[in-house]
């Protein structure tokens, strides 16, 4: 199923509205559309303990696995920036933790998604396997 670009990105932005990010301001969300028509969003939920942080990403991976999800990910939508401007700067990609976090997932399923990532002067559009060319899956491990 295709996912509608602005559906994930409204998903994403709705994300973002539940961000704890007390430390940076910098609210993140997140939505992963599946090729079953399925939706799963999450939002950055920062730590005293800066290293313990999570992003969007992972939390919605997480999520979505928690759920019984093993592949299938066909699109990504981001959306972040300061509380309150969330989407009024520059794209914002996934880290490079995310970017592995997702393609595991992508991966299961044999796919390549989509990430679109909102920014003031539009969308930006990029296959996972372009974030993360070489990528180290399952299929690594033997």
């Amino acid at each position: 199923m295709n996912h509608s670009r602005d559906t994930l990105i409204a998903a994403a932005r709705a994300a973002a509205g539940a961000a704890y990010a007390p430390y940076s301001q910098f609210h993140v969300g997140a939505a992963l559309g599946f090729a079953d028509g399925s939706v799963v969003a999450g939002a950055n939920v920062e730590n005293a303990s800066y290293g313990l942080t999570l992003c969007a990403e992972t939390v919605a991976v997480a999520r979505a696995m928690n759920d019984g999800a093993r592949g299938g990910l066909v699109a990504v939508a981001l959306v972040g920036g300061p509380a309150g401007k969330v989407g009024a700067g520059d794209p914002v990609t996934p880290c490079g933790r995310c970017r592995q976090v997702l393609s595991e997932l992508a991966q299961l399923g044999g796919t390549d998604p989509v990430v679109w990532s909102e920014g003031v002067d539009g969308v930006l559009e990029v296959k996972l396997s372009t974030l993360l060319p070489h990528a180290f899956g399952p299929a690594s491990l033997g």
